[in-house]
């Protein structure tokens, strides 16, 4: 069995969804009182894949809204109380979706080995951050060509790259053979080490790396402030936003620069689930979050181990074989519309 622990995208999200789901002392409460909510499973489904083996799961929403990351006490219990209650619900592998990896990860929650009577055991959880990688490469390889960009010859910029994800991009663009990597990140040490285990790739800041890039790749959460000067972009340019929340479509608006939502797959067949109505997917009855789906494709495959897990962990060989079940279950990345690729062959034509 796989489970899923996600949340809101916003306080007045959660509250209409907590209501469009009756739960009404929960659309009515202030924050405070969401603070203090218990994380609840929601929603339980049945998935079968290409292959025709069929799995059960389970959605856990962890009652943690964006508001809440400032409250460091608050957002750590969240996301532990939501591990707990999917490891009494008997669940296998459990995907951690959205900001509750995030939170994981910076708040080295490992150390927290035990919640209220229960024994947390690590091997039932997983980032889904392999996954979300090799979903995000297959995102460059298939559409970079559609708009006309070579990628042996492009430049290939991974804004937050010395991440978890974006090292995992950076090593397979490499084998992919790019023209060249433009790494950028906050924290410089990181990069520089990055860049001497890679042996290439050139450190730029983030305005410089926009102004020479023709694909984008975006593996960390964008600042609300964040100002992008679309004019002085490469036509085309190819934006993969892969990060969370998805909010890249509003800052790169242009004539020539084509941003996709990164990290998100397709599955084969409709799924009888809500819980993607919420998320701002195209096709809610079949598109998820990467992440969600290594749970999935883990439990297909009879895998029940944190196969994505820390920082800088994930290798080619993992996302060779992430990839190659994902497509085999029914899988597929998230691409641009026909009609962005055809408009684009008319007018270079």
């Amino acid at each position: 069995m796989f489970g899923l622990i996600g949340h809101s995208t916003s306080f007045e999200e959660a509250r209409a969804k907590a209501r469009s789901l009756g739960y009404d002392e929960y659309a009515d409460g202030d924050l405070d009182m969401w603070c203090a909510a218990p994380p609840q499973l929601v929603e339980k489904v049945q998935v079968t894949s290409r292959t025709g083996k069929t799995i059960q799961g389970a959605y856990i929403d962890s009652v943690f809204v964006p508001e809440m990351l400032r409250r460091f006490k608050t957002a750590k219990r969240k996301v532990l109380k939501a591990m707990e209650l999917a490891q009494r619900s008997g669940i296998d592998i459990t995907a951690l979706g959205g900001f509750t990896s995030i939170i994981f990860e910076d708040m080295n929650l490992l150390r927290e080995e035990r919640v209220s009577a229960v024994q947390l055991d690590w091997q039932r959880f997983t980032t889904g951050n392999t996954h979300t990688a090799w979903v995000v490469c297959q995102q460059v390889e298939e559409n970079a060509p559609k708009l006309g960009i070579d990628l042996a010859q492009a430049r290939v910029a991974v804004v937050g790259a010395s991440g978890d994800i974006g090292s995992a991009v950076c090593r397979w663009m490499q084998r992919r053979g790019v023209g060249e990597l433009l790494l950028v990140a906050r924290r410089p040490q990181p990069l520089v080490d990055l860049q001497t285990s890679l042996g290439e790739g050139r450190i730029l800041d983030l305005d410089e790396a926009l102004r020479e890039a023709d694909v984008v790749v975006w593996v960390a959460s964008l600042p609300q402030s964040l100002q992008i000067d679309t004019a002085s972009l490469r036509k085309p340019c190819l934006m993969i936003d892969g990060g969370y929340p998805k909010n890249l479509d509003s800052k790169a608006a242009a004539d020539g620069v084509h941003v996709l939502k990164g990290g998100i797959v397709e599955f084969w067949q409709d799924i009888g689930w809500q819980m993607m109505e919420v998320a701002e997917m195209a096709k809610p009855q079949r598109q998820m979050f990467a992440c969600f789906a290594e749970a999935m494709i883990l439990d297909f495959e009879d895998i029940h181990t944190n196969f994505s897990w820390g920082r800088n962990n994930i290798t080619l060989a993992l996302m060779d074989q992430i990839g190659e079940a994902s497509r085999r279950h029914g899988f597929q990345a998230l691409g641009l519309e026909p009609a962005t690729s055809q408009a684009h062959a008319m007018a270079v034509a």
